[in-house]
């Protein structure tokens, strides 16, 4: 774990130094602010409201582009925008910043949001005590951003004195793979990360990190580790882990899990604790193998005239579902003929959770065109890729005689006449052999 605990903490150093000079790299940020509508009631869902915001975002505080904005959008509340500092610098990624003239924009959404102490038992001891400190009693804002091609999913907490639209990034939570795709036995890092200002007071209270998976509505714990008192929680995952010592350096709280299985595809959540506050982040896995083909009768087969052939693909082994099994014929100049997707089974999941399909090609009896033979293709796409397997077919009679067929025939027309000649000629020699002493005895 030294080694990815060392690569985490240089990608942050080289993070960090592009970062400076933060104010041509920080993007103004576009989001909608998302909130609860007031007056709702009698068990009805509360209605949200949504505004745009405008997010000008700096690595100091007395540089957070608040001379860029003599003149905002006439269409965005003053109220609603906002001087942010970051010095972790998680809000000045490149991938926030859309090309220039693009439509494409950062998803950004700004709510609202409540410290409170955490229920989970492995965050439960970083607010035992019973008092709120006075640190609380402030503005709060949770702010949720996706970057450009899936490159980062971010969650910040802000703090901002009371009335103020000057806010303070107190802890981000980040991931760089917001989507992984791994086959069946590799090792997977799920990459998250975390930053906590130094110099606030719940940065010292101690930290703790959850992970959860979700998938179709059912979810489960997969690891948590109480920061506080460096204990992991018990759990019933196997093969998932943590590299403490780069949680603690570095801030990296990546999830590895030793071999990747078909169970372990959903979605991930990384939750990060301080005390009386939370962020998350969710990353998608995907496990991805690709089919197995094999073909039966595996070998090289014979199509004679009047007669048909039947073939059987199975895909073995592959997940996830999706997959097309369709059939080519191959002749020996290399061209290829598609001769369709045959008639294809259900499929069959084993009980390593892989699926298995077959289909089956009746060949000869459509009237297709394999003069000269070649190959029976089968081919199976699939999105871990795709997979063929091939059976040499050769074929008799199809088309009339070639050239080479009609020298063969001529040679065994040849062989032909010089047997009856030979059989006619020791016929000849047995009779006449046969007949002289008959002749002798006449005379």
């Amino acid at each position: 774990m030294t080694d990815i605990a060392t690569i985490y903490k240089l990608s942050l150093i080289a993070f960090a130094c592009a970062m400076q000079g933060y104010g041509a790299t920080c993007p103004v940020l576009e989001c909608w602010f998302v909130q609860e509508k007031s007056g709702r009631g009698g068990g009805f869902p509360a209605a949200m409201s949504q505004e745009k915001s405008l997010l000008y975002v700096g690595t100091d505080p007395d540089n957070t582009g608040t001379g860029t904005t003599k003149n905002p959008p006439a269409d965005i509340d003053s109220a609603r925008i906002y001087y942010v500092t970051d010095p972790g610098a998680s809000l000045c990624s490149s991938s926030l910043r859309p090309p220039e003239g693009s439509v494409r924009k950062p998803q950004c959404e700004i709510n609202p949001y409540l410290p409170q102490p955490a229920m989970v038992q492995w965050a439960a001891p970083l607010t035992e005590s019973a008092h709120s400190p006075i640190y609380l009693q402030a503005d709060w804002l949770s702010v949720s951003a996706h970057g450009l091609d899936g490159q980062l999913a971010l969650s910040s907490v802000m703090r901002a004195t009371t009335k103020t639209n000057k806010p303070s990034v107190i802890v981000s939570v980040y991931s760089r793979t917001v989507s992984v795709r791994a086959r069946l036995g590799a090792p997977v890092v799920l990459d998250c990360g975390f930053w906590t200002e130094p110099s606030s007071p719940l940065s010292a209270g101690g930290f703790s990190v959850e992970w959860r998976y979700q998938f179709r509505g059912e979810g489960r714990l997969v690891l948590a580790y109480d920061g506080k008192n460096d204990r992991l929680a018990q759990t019933a995952e196997e093969g998932a882990e943590l590299d403490i010592a780069a949680l603690h350096q570095t801030g990296n709280a990546s999830l590895i899990l030793q071999e990747a299985q078909v169970r372990h595809s959903g979605t991930y959540i990384c939750s990060v604790y301080l005390p009386y506050l939370l962020s998350q982040v969710s990353v998608n896995l995907e496990i991805e193998e690709p089919p197995s083909l094999s073909i039966s009768p595996p070998t090289p087969q014979v199509l004679l005239p009047g007669q048909s052939l039947s073939l059987q693909c199975q895909a073995s082994g592959f997940t996830p579902l999706p997959l097309e099994l369709r059939w080519e014929f191959a002749d020996a100049d290399g061209a290829v003929r598609p001769l369709g997707a045959g008639r294809v089974s259900g499929h069959k999941q084993a009980w390593d959770g892989t699926f298995t399909q077959s289909s089956w090609l009746e060949v000869g009896r459509g009237g297709e065109d394999l003069a000269g033979g070649g190959e029976v293709v089968c081919v199976g796409l699939h999105s871990g890729g795709a997979r063929r397997a091939r059976v040499p077919l050769s074929v008799i009679g199809a088309r009339g005689p070639t050239v080479e067929d009609s020298i063969a025939m001529v040679a065994v027309a040849l062989g032909l006449y010089g047997l009856i000649r030979i059989a006619t000629w020791t016929l000849g020699m047995s009779g006449f052999a046969g007949r002289d002493p008959e002749a002798k005895k006449e005379k």
